[in-house]
């Protein structure tokens, strides 16, 4: 059983498509359906239903799934470990990041992180957070920096590097300013609870982080819309379509920051590998630039 043909296996079932495994291989759609014909050759039964142009896993096929997996990540981690033996830095380093993070805290990580080890291919993903952690376990990507989930992961070895205060904040015309500025009071939740709000999406950890503290006084959170774009949620909150809770670095002229009587709310940011994976001297070495961060 080769390697080969278990990656155009692992291709074809994830993008449901002969076609598409072919471009993400960077190989022909007949080389692809040749690997999986001799795989399925080799094991004595069919992998996949051909059902018109759908393309379903059979019962073997989705028994051969996981296995497959494991099998690939453990040839991946022989390479990596051998490799690691030469002390050379080099080669793909395959990791992702939120858009937030990729903007505010790591272009000049990045920058001297390239400039120090040049013989590093980066092969850097934008993901959310959550997407990013699943690639993390699947083995997909060596490492992730993220928003960090609110609860501990057991295949997973985090480490948090920063914290990010958020802010409540809302439009300079909002009717939550006014009754700031003419009342110059702290706002209660119950208070904010009476006017729409925009939120990241409700199954980020930075809603999840959010939504904990209302469930907690028992309200509900009016929210009108999400996305899971900060610069986006920003934008929003800046023409009046609601409240919202932003990093305290993006909070500039355009918003007004609300004073609410609760304790402050911050949410952990930080970089994750997984804890049965060799890592590579590229993935050593930028987490030796991520440690000198920490603050």
């Amino acid at each position: 059983m080769d390697t080969q043909s278990l990656q155009a296996f692992l291709a074809v079932a994830e993008t449901q498509s002969f076609s598409r495994a072919a471009e993400q291989l960077y190989l022909t759609q007949p080389a692809v359906s040749k690997r999986i014909a001799t795989l399925e050759g080799l094991l004595g039964t069919r992998l996949f239903d051909r059902i018109g142009r759908r393309i379903a896993l059979t019962e073997a096929g989705n028994v051969l799934l996981p296995k497959a997996k494991r099998i690939l990540f453990a040839v991946e981690d022989s390479r990596r470990a051998l490799a690691n033996l030469s002390g050379q830095v080099g080669g793909k380093l395959t990791l992702a990041t939120s858009h937030h993070i990729g903007l505010h805290r790591l272009p000049p990580l990045l920058k001297q992180y390239t400039q120090r080890h040049p013989e590093v291919t980066l092969d850097l993903h934008f993901l959310d957070s959550e997407l990013a952690y699943q690639g993390v376990v699947d083995g997909t990507l060596e490492m992730a920096i993220v928003t960090l989930a609110p609860h501990p992961i057991e295949q997973l070895h985090v480490v948090e590097l920063w914290r990010d205060r958020l802010c409540f904040v809302c439009a300079t015309d909002h009717p939550l300013a006014q009754r700031i500025r003419h009342n110059h009071a702290t706002l209660s939740l119950a208070e904010l609870c009476e006017f729409n709000c925009v939120l990241p999406g409700a199954k980020t950890f930075t809603h999840t982080l959010i939504g904990q503290r209302f469930i907690e006084a028992g309200l509900a959170l009016p929210v009108s819309m999400s996305t899971n774009y900060l610069e986006t949620l920003k934008m929003m909150c800046g023409v009046g379509l609601g409240w919202s809770l932003l990093p305290e670095k993006m909070v500039d002229s355009e918003l007004v920051e609300l004073q609410v009587d609760t304790a402050p709310i911050h949410r952990p940011l930080g970089y994750l590998v997984h804890t049965n994976r060799t890592l590579s001297n590229a993935a050593k070495k930028m987490i030796e630039e991520l440690e000198a961060t920490r603050n």
